[in-house]
């Protein structure tokens, strides 16, 4: 959950380095830091965002031209300037930044506590230079063979670098469940590492992502050679980028989720381009060929995702079930990992992840493939893990996000999870012609009707005004609105802090009805769908214990309105694809409450964009 940023080429690095850390400070912002080697290795580092790392350097004349920087997500040991990266080795010749989680960092620590070795941190990170610091010492062999010999030795996850004072031209890198990776210069004369594209697009377009359990040696004079962990060496795929510079801007928005939230009609419709056409009764997802005949025939589909993903997966079993009759599971990655499910050969897992590299889902990936399931990914970042172990899956086509709080990731994975229902209907034939075409049209429509949502975000601030200082929050929906009602409250959670739970809005009765109160906001999606005349006996027993209600209504509703305290209208739309215009509102109304709250929208607290450890 960490940034990790390398440079080496011809140019200062110490620019590159904080250029790409700010890139990379929504995986991480507890602490920063960086190491150049000029006549020495030297070390900066601080606790807090990358800014009070560049005050510290500003007076420093960092001219040299090969360097390391990370900025943090604390695991082990609190957030400070020792627990920060780069860390040294003891004759301070090695500096090392990693991304991940050693397990069994304690039992290495204590037997090098035993050779004499001290610690100035309480990282797994620093054992690990420390590591590759006395296994060179003691087998006399070349860094690379010490940092091989280590990996074989940890247990765990890792993206790390490593530059060494005594060979100022090159850099070691390897990777094992956390992303790396390489950007290549014209000419390869200069060599850019990251933990994801953004801070590498700016210099390259030509990049190579690292498998796992591989290890990367560059040269200065421009060789780059792979090696995997039994030293048996890989061809480097080369890849072109698909991602413009301007993506990753703010492009005139103070907030990059308000830009991301803004985007949204526009993602959508990308989402949607060449796979869904109506008026040719086109739905195919070009990703998914050759397991169509996997998906018609499963057993059932087991969808595994974590947070924001798995509100996505809620929506795609009711889809999937409603249109097709497959039977669906949505199973949290963190927890399917770690019991033992049932998984035979005929069950299709679906893994959902904005990122591709989250840990847990990996990890769940892993054990179905075991077990013979086919894996079908759906992710944003092109080249990322989870594309990678996938047998085959669809892109989102969202765009970089870079805002924490995924928002238009949650869209783009729902229209691809439609698109997925509607292309298994059609193979299975589970809906009629007419019933298909209805849908599609439907489908095409919605990134117009979310931009009539948006053009309500006046209207939207002016209720947050009322309830920024709200102690808690209920959100209650039915049916294809109760994951959204689910994702509502996140998103407030995520970034203004406040208490909010999500309900079927049927459940209040069991147990959240005894909070309601006149404290109390509860957001109601009551959109008009076949729980409607449910939801308004639900609005009634909250307005009955003087509940303010903040209702998601379909436009022209003449009952809700005259019920509740406030009204938000949506377009109508049909309800299997109503998640895609109701959540919207949700997304402007936490995000309007946690700016008026002086939160850090796009940074909140204790959170990291992507989840690369347990």
């Amino acid at each position: 959950m960490c940034g990790i940023v390398a440079y080496l080429g011809n140019r200062e690095a110490s620019p590159v380095l904080i250029k790409g850390l700010q890139r990379l400070e929504y995986r991480g912002y507890d602490s920063a830091g960086i190491a150049v080697i000029e006549d020495s290795l030297e070390v900066y580092k601080k606790k807090g965002k990358v800014k009070e790392l560049e005050d510290l350097i500003q007076k420093e004349n960092l001219t040299g031209t090969i360097g390391i920087g990370h900025t943090r997500w604390a695991t082990h040991g609190e957030p400070n300037d020792v627990n920060a990266h780069p860390h040294y080795s003891s004759n301070k010749k090695l500096a090392l930044i990693h991304n991940g989680i050693i397990e069994n960092y304690a039992a290495i620590k204590k037997d090098l506590i035993s050779k004499g070795h001290e610690f100035q941190s309480e990282t797994d990170s620093e054992v690990f230079i420390h590591f590759v610091e006395d296994i060179q010492k003691h087998n006399e062999c070349t860094l690379e063979e010490a940092v091989r010999i280590a990996l074989t030795k940890v247990v765990g996850a890792y993206a790390i670098v490593i530059i060494s004072q005594d060979n100022p031209n090159q850099l070691i890198a390897a990777r094992k469940g956390s992303p790396l990776v390489i950007g290549i210069g014209a000419n390869n004369e200069e060599f850019f590492l990251a933990s994801d594209a953004t801070p590498i697009i700016e210099y390259t377009k030509d990049v190579v992502y690292l498998n796992d359990e591989e290890i990367a040696i560059i040269n200065r004079n421009g060789n780059i050679s792979i090696k995997n962990i039994e030293d048996i060496a890989q061809n480097p795929y080369i890849q072109t980028l698909d991602m413009e510079l301007e993506a990753i801007e703010k492009g005139g928005y103070d907030y990059f989720m308000l830009k991301e939230i803004f985007e949204q009609p526009r993602s959508v419709a990308d989402c949607m381009r060449g796979r869904l056409v109506s008026n040719k009764d086109h739905a195919a997802l070009g990703g998914i060929r050759k397991h169509v005949d996997d998906l018609v025939n499963a057993n059932r589909i087991i969808i595994v995702a974590c947070g924001t993903s798995w509100h996505a997966g809620l929506v795609a079993e009711y889809v999937i079930e409603e249109l097709t009759r497959t039977p669906v599971e949505v199973e949290y990655a963190s927890e399917f990992r770690y019991r033992n499910p049932i998984i035979n050969k005929g069950d299709v897992l679906l893994a959902i992840s904005q990122s591709g590299e989250t840990a847990d889902t990996l990890a769940a990936i892993e054990m179905a493939k075991a077990k013979g399931a086919v894996i079908l990914g759906i992710c944003n970042v092109v080249g990322s893990s989870i594309a990678r172990a996938s047998d085959e899956g669809a892109y989102t086509h969202a765009g970089p996000e870079i805002g924490v709080a995924s928002t238009k990731a949650f869209t783009a994975q729902l229209t691809v999870l439609n698109i997925l229902a509607l292309m298994l209907a059609r193979h299975k034939k589970t809906l009629s012609d007419n019933q298909f075409k209805e849908l599609t049209e439907e489908m095409e429509s919605i990134p117009g009707k979310i931009q009539e949502v948006l053009d309500l975000n006046g209207q939207i601030e002016e209720i947050s005004k009322l309830y920024k200082d709200a102690k808690n929050f209920l959100y209650l929906g039915r049916g294809y609105n109760f994951p959204v009602a689910l994702e509502g409250a996140l998103k407030l959670k995520e970034i203004s802090y406040i208490h909010a739970e999500g309900y079927p809005a049927a459940e209040m009765k069991h147990g959240p009805i005894a909070l309601i109160d006149k404290e109390m906001p509860v957001v109601v999606i009551a959109t008009r769908d076949s729980s409607y005349d449910k939801i308004v006996s639900n609005i009634q027993e909250v307005k009955a214990r003087k509940g303010k209600v903040i209702a998601i209504v379909t436009k022209g509703d003449a009952l809700i309105p005259k019920m509740v305290d406030h009204v938000i209208e949506v377009p109508s739309c049909h309800e299997t694809i109503m998640p895609l215009i109701s959540v919207i509102p949700l997304q402007l109304l936490s995000f309007h409450i946690a700016v008026m709250r002086g939160c850090n929208v796009d940074q909140p607290r204790n959170l990291a964009k992507s989840v690369t450890v347990e």
